[in-house]
């Protein structure tokens, strides 16, 4: 997609039919994200082009800012369609139904007149980076889950365990085994100040709004059983110590920004799924949703199906165990019947270790959508740091997937290559540094009488 709207606003702007787009998401009281571009007029030769270049945007703007009400002005003829696109029963419902679990609003899109566009009203806000007392650090995935032990910003105990969320339609298999995970670091440490979260998901106000990890879970018991299920664990298990619940990818970020000690660092987690934070020019977390698994990286109509979505292109099959095991049949590689994708990729990565020569490919390969995908991502995100984290970046294949990422970005994009500094952190980071950093996340008024 980097290129194709690369050339596609190269076309509008070479026509001499441009005409001015701009796109505004509410996703709260008074605050409003606005993006702006430009189409083909309507009527004129090239605007048939529009419906897909909208369409796509849109739907990465959903998803990556997050919103309730969208706001196009500027084609207010695809914006008809794109609210029959966006409805309850159609073939977007997956992303309506999201946003209205998200937000508690039925997503509206709406076409206006320029004059009545919303001002852009972004806010940012500070995010962990607390290293005083006892903390336990939690990193919830959907094929490991992983768990810290910190004592005054240091990790005294880390341990990774396989679990299996999406199989389970029961939620209290994913409470008792949270549970499980925090009480073993617990064990480690001589009392408990804080609580740090990441996961999988949507989190509002410390909310599980939506989550992968349970997906197999009625919709009826969401609401009583999931929302709640961290603040529940905190009060009902640890007394009630602070805790600070927060999208995986924005832990990835943290923990970017304070290894890195920088700012404007784009946090890419690829494991089970793609998840993705975002650490602004001030040091602080946007409020965006940063859901970049469900956002668009890819035009071709025969690009590979979402299962949980519907939709096809987005980056959930490109940076996840999903791309490795797609990318090992085009290598010739079978894989016995019944695996699940953490298996898989763990036997992608031992016949990697034992040198088999098919396996350099895939991640070549992965890393050479990456390089794509990151200059579409910095048309949406400020960018100085890419830190990359996650099952699929370990051992080798990691190494191989910055490599070519570097190098297509350089091929395509050579102004942001050179600005753009993509990166892993070191292996051990790659694994359990979300749960290290997650442990920064809640503040405490520490309280040393606590057992």
């Amino acid at each position: 997609m980097s290129v194709a709207n690369r050339d596609f606003q190269k076309m509008v702007a070479a026509s001499g039919n441009s005409a001015p787009v701009a796109i505004a998401l509410e996703r709260g009281p008074d605050h409003i994200s606005v993006y702006k571009a430009s189409v083909f007029a309507e009527g004129t030769s090239g605007s048939e082009m529009n419906l897909t270049y909208i369409e796509r945007l849109v739907k990465f703007l959903l998803w990556g800012r997050g919103g309730y009400r969208v706001y196009i002005a500027g084609c207010s003829k695809i914006t008809r369609r794109l609210q029959h696109m966006y409805a309850p029963v159609s073939e977007r419902e997956f992303d309506y139904n999201i946003m209205l679990r998200a937000f508690g609003k039925p997503l509206e899109i709406l076409a206006v007149d320029f004059a009545d566009m919303p001002k852009d009203n972004e806010y940012s806000s500070p995010v962990g980076r607390h290293l005083d007392g006892c903390r336990i650090g939690f990193d919830a995935g959907g094929s490991d889950r992983k768990v810290s032990a910190v004592v005054d910003g240091k990790a005294v105990y880390s341990e990774e365990v396989i679990w299996h969320p999406k199989e389970s339609a029961d939620p209290s298999y994913q409470y008792n085994e949270i549970v499980t995970a925090m009480k073993t670091a617990a064990s480690h440490l001589p009392r408990v100040d804080g609580i740090g979260v990441s996961t999988a998901g949507i989190v509002i106000n410390n909310k599980l709004m939506s989550s992968s990890l349970f997906i197999k879970v009625p919709e009826t018991l969401l609401a009583t059983h999931v929302q709640n299920i961290f603040i529940d664990i905190a009060n009902k298990e640890f007394g009630g110590v602070p805790i600070e619940v927060a999208n995986d990818g924005d832990v990835t970020a943290l923990a970017g920004a304070m290894s890195l000690d920088d700012t404007n660092v784009l946090g890419i987690a690829m494991g089970t799924s793609q998840a993705c934070g975002y650490i602004d020019g001030g040091g602080n977390i946007t409020g965006w949703l940063n859901e970049l698994a469900f956002c668009p990286v890819d035009y071709n109509p025969g690009a590979m199906r979402d299962e949980w979505s519907g939709d096809i292109g987005c980056g959930v099959k490109y940076f996840s165990q999903d791309g490795v095991a797609k990318l090992a049949g085009f290598a010739g590689i079978e894989f016995p019947a019944g695996m699940t994708p953490a298996e898989k990729l763990k036997m992608i990565q031992d016949m990697h270790k034992d040198g088999d020569p098919r396996i350099d490919g895939i991640f070549e390969s992965i890393g050479c959508y990456f390089g794509y995908a990151v200059a579409l991502y910095a048309d949406f995100y400020d960018i100085k740091h890419v830190l990359l984290m996650g099952r699929v970046v370990s051992g080798k294949g990691g190494d191989l997937i910055v490599k070519h990422a570097r190098e297509a970005l350089e091929l395509e994009f050579p102004k942001l290559a050179a600005t753009i500094r993509i990166q892993l952190p070191d292996e051990k980071s790659r694994r359990v540094g979300q749960s290290i950093a997650a442990a920064s996340l809640p503040q405490i008024n520490q309280n040393p009488a606590r057992s």
